[in-house]
């Protein structure tokens, strides 16, 4: 075979090759199928904070500075309405008012297990067992 000859088939053959790879691969990607996200058996952190669509923090689960576990619930506008805690001998529960103040509050504790009720211009009332 004549070395002309040879060159333009190797080319050719250089030519085909690129045309075939640059078929392969699209100017523009196309859409990617989502695929579910990866479901972890454990989640260790010491905060997790809950957002909305727009970006609020409605929920937050997080370690108090003693190293126990706390949740705390948020209305849209991110006032807290709940606050749930564990402490070193029991657990609170305290639920908020439209003021963002303790309305309802029940306390367990080793020495002491009350429900404190409150509303504004009221007295507050202790009830215990």
């Amino acid at each position: 075979m004549k070395l002309g000859v040879t060159q333009s088939l190797l080319a050719l053959v250089a030519l085909l090759l690129l045309a075939h790879l640059l078929a392969a691969t699209p100017a523009v990607p196309s859409a990617v199928a989502q695929t579910a996200a990866p479901v972890h058996e454990v989640l260790r952190a010491r905060r997790i904070d809950l957002v909305a669509a727009g970006g609020q923090v409605v929920a937050q689960l997080y370690t108090a500075e003693d190293g126990a576990g706390n949740l705390r619930l948020r209305n849209g506008s991110g006032e807290v309405r709940v606050k749930l805690g564990a402490t070193a001998d029991g657990a609170g529960l305290i639920l908020m008012n439209q003021s963002t103040e303790p309305a309802a509050w029940l306390s367990v504790a080793s020495a002491q297990t009350s429900l404190k009720l409150s509303e504004r211009g009221k007295a507050t009332r202790v009830i215990a067992p």
